[in-house]
């Protein structure tokens, strides 16, 4: 299969606790549900991408254990090309604790496993996968070095480059910024990377007029509620979003990368691009889970 977007990131299986509220430093609570579902936002953005029409091929590593190929499994069950998923041997696939209380807010400790076995080499392994793309989408859930190769690689091979900067623990690179297309941060991420306070459209602009300082050429911060806000060297605007019920964020910002991603690929415009993501992000909150919770193309409004 030719895919028009690859991810290439991390794959983890999700284990998912719901309880009335977080709990405080040294806190016992008792919750109310458990469940596990396969997440990571690498393999998250690719079933986002899938489920919203785009071809998609997933680069990354899981263990040789049964989460491994339950994950494996799921993403070929979507039509997903898994010719670039490497198993490691000796090695669990990793895992994300996910607590979610009863706000639908969550809190996540991820465990690499398999991820942390992404390395240049594996990228480069699959270089024919990154010439065939569209769209090519990073996140930080794998080494630096792994998504440093992805970008460069994919950079020089004239692919459109997207990069979630996820988890954010602080500034990117310098050189990362002009090997990227699009830079899309949450406003936590936002903050991280720039050292400012993003909570509104407002201090988003600001934070997006550092980055693009910085050398991105196209920055999007998704804010949750508040929407997104786009900005790039001649123009800016806020997208809105119309408000929702959430039962759980997990994979809401997962599910806008990939919809924007396919959006990307598919030809749209910028505008119509994040819009598609959007409305599949604002669907996703609805309902629990990571991949479970991302929709299909068909349940989103004409």
């Amino acid at each position: 299969m030719q895919a028009n977007v690859v991810v290439v990131g991390s794959l983890n299986m999700d284990l998912i606790v719901r309880a009335p509220r977080l709990p405080v430093g040294g806190e016992t609570l008792a919750g109310h549900g458990f469940f596990t579902a396969a997440g990571g936002k690498g393999a998250n953005q690719a079933v986002a991408a899938a489920r919203l029409g785009a071809r998609v091929a997933m680069v990354g590593c899981v263990g040789d254990d049964a989460y491994g190929s339950e994950l494996r499994g799921g993403l070929l069950a979507e039509g997903i090309d898994c010719s670039a998923v490497d198993v490691a041997v000796g090695t669990p696939t990793g895992i994300a604790s996910i607590l979610v209380d009863d706000a639908g807010q969550n809190a996540i400790v991820i465990v690499a496993g398999g991820n942390g076995e992404m390395s240049p080499v594996r990228v480069e392994r699959h270089e024919a996968l990154l010439a065939n793309a569209e769209v090519v989408i990073a996140q930080l859930e794998v080494p630096a070095a792994a998504v440093e190769a992805t970008l460069s690689r994919a950079h020089a091979l004239g692919r459109m480059v997207i990069l979630n900067p996820a988890p954010a623990v602080g500034p990117l690179p310098a050189h990362w910024y002009g090997l990227v297309d699009y830079l899309i941060p949450n406003e936590s991420e936002a903050a991280l990377l720039t050292g400012l306070p993003v909570d509104s459209p407002e201090t988003a602009l600001r934070a997006a007029q550092c980055l693009l300082e910085a050398g991105a050429r196209r920055v999007l911060i998704t804010l949750g509620r508040q929407g997104v806000l786009y900005a790039d060297a001649t123009r800016h605007l806020h997208v809105p979003v119309a408000p929702v019920v959430a039962v759980d964020t997990t994979a809401a910002g997962d599910t806008f990368v990939g919809g924007f991603a396919a959006g990307l690929a598919e030809g749209m415009s910028l505008e119509a691009a994040i819009t598609l993501g959007q409305q599949a992000a604002a669907l996703a909150v609805t309902r629990p889970g990571a991949q479970p919770s991302i929709p299909h193309r068909h349940e989103l409004p004409a």
